[in-house]
């Protein structure tokens, strides 16, 4: 009988370790990393392919911003509601969940060049889809959370964090500046076909993983519990651990960060538009996405860096850039300033995975990662929703300038807060630091 260690590796009942990870310290000989970190690039890039066709395909059958920010808000939808998802994740078992989301996703996103073939492409059809494709990506957010720290051992949280950051937030965003090329030349629905086989590939990757189970408290005290009530308990006990800790203010921020997102990705078609059609959408999408990966991928470089400091320089940065992108006076120009503008949200992304794996218990992780996400991004699509409307009446420039203001709020609010300010490097983090308290993380 084998067992597998935190880093995927296996070995044997009498306590033999097979553990690769002796002899050569590279992430990359972890076998279950490398399937998740592949399958993850491959769903990102189908999630980024068919958001772009969706989008532009809504703007271009209607010319309505408010149309379009309707339908980004849909597909923002797994910020709003991933609280509910937490507690979920932290009891089932992770690979079939995995395994069937991409399943789920790859089928039905075949009803849209069906859809068109037949002639029945409209908005009201896009309504119907894709709502199934967001409910079937619900429980990937905190499914990473809680997965990472099962298959890579402590010390190499960051650089996994990093590695997986230039996926989901970084270079499946490339897929969007190839989407709208893939766009001006073949169509928007021939996209949804491609879709389809990313995420059966990425189906097959996860389907290789061996993921071990950590010990849940309290679980046998609960054992005779009801459902509803086992579920909703589960859910206050990671509220719990974040109230009374800098986190709540934290999360402030990020949820103003996260409104001037949704109204950005709302309007950022007929912006794009507006600047040179659908190939300059997908290089500002694409834009995005580059800014994030530089970030990612340099991120494990701060860890040494003051958190709070580090907050603080990056979102003043992010804002300026920002806000001279929408001016600039050619569109190459925009686009390079835009990306440079996520470059401190892709750094932060990977610290603050870091940091929610190193101060909160593990077997709260996915329901406090879960929680968290909710309570900043349930702005996504409300800002998509006011982001429509909004650029209906101001101007789409106008719109995308004032959108700037989400980074500078995160600047402003904790050059003014000394306890924000005076927060550790990542690497130097513990729970006491964070106000997480012992009480919190024993389950008591």
């Amino acid at each position: 009988m084998t067992t597998a260690d935190a880093d995927g590796n296996t070995a044997d009942a009498s306590g033999t370790s097979a553990d690769v990870n002796a002899t050569n310290p590279s992430l990359w000989r972890n076998r279950d990393f490398r399937r998740f970190f592949v399958g993850e690039f491959v769903t990102n890039a189908g999630d980024s392919l068919y958001t772009v066709a969706v989008l532009w395909l809504v703007f271009d059958l209607t010319g309505s911003t408010v149309l379009t920010g309707i339908v980004n808000s849909l597909l923002l939808l797994p910020w709003l509601l991933q609280m509910f998802a937490g507690p979920i994740v932290d009891r089932l078992r992770l690979k079939p969940v995995l395994v069937g989301s991409q399943v789920i996703q790859g089928v039905v996103v075949l009803a849209l060049p069906l859809a068109a073939a037949m002639g029945w492409m409209s908005v009201g059809v896009l309504l119907m889809v894709v709502p199934i494709l967001t409910l079937a990506n619900l429980l990937m957010e905190p499914m990473q959370a809680t997965l990472v720290p099962r298959i890579v051992a402590k010390r190499r949280l960051s650089r996994a964090n990093s590695a997986l950051a230039t996926v989901t937030l970084g270079l499946d965003m490339v897929f969007d500046a190839l989407g709208g090329a893939f766009i001006a030349v073949f169509g928007a629905t021939t996209l949804f076909l491609l879709d389809s086989v990313t995420f059966a590939v990425a189906g097959m990757l996860f389907a290789g993983i061996t993921v071990t189970a950590v010990d849940t408290v309290g679980e046998s005290e609960g054992g005779d519990e009801p459902l509803l009530g086992s579920y909703v308990a589960d859910l206050r006990a990671g509220a719990d651990v974040l109230r009374g800790t800098v986190f709540v203010e934290l999360i402030l921020t990020t949820a103003v960060v996260n409104l001037a997102t949704g109204v950005t990705l709302a309007i950022l078609p007929a912006f794009g538009d507006g600047l040179g059609g659908p190939a300059v959408y997908g290089l500002l999408l694409g834009a995005l996405g580059i800014g994030r990966l530089v970030g990612s991928v340099v991120a494990p470089r701060f860890e040494g860096v003051s958190y709070g400091r580090l907050l603080l320089v990056g979102n003043s940065l992010g804002a300026c850039c920002w806000f001279a992108a929408v001016y600039a006076p050619s569109a190459a120009l925009t686009v390079v300033l835009f990306g440079a503008a996520w470059i401190p949200a892709g750094v932060n992304g990977v610290l603050t995975a870091t940091l929610n794996q190193t101060v909160f218990p593990a077997d709260r992780l996915a329901r406090i990662s879960s929680i968290k996400g909710t309570a900043s991004g349930a702005t996504l699509p409300l800002g998509s929703l006011v982001g429509g409307v909004v650029a209906e009446v101001l101007g789409t420039t106008t719109t995308m300038g004032l959108a700037a203001f989400g980074f500078g709020f995160t600047g402003l609010y904790i050059l003014v807060r000394p306890r924000l300010r005076r927060l550790p490097a990542v690497a130097d983090a513990n729970p006491a630091a964070f106000d997480v308290t012992p009480e919190s993380g024993d389950g008591e």
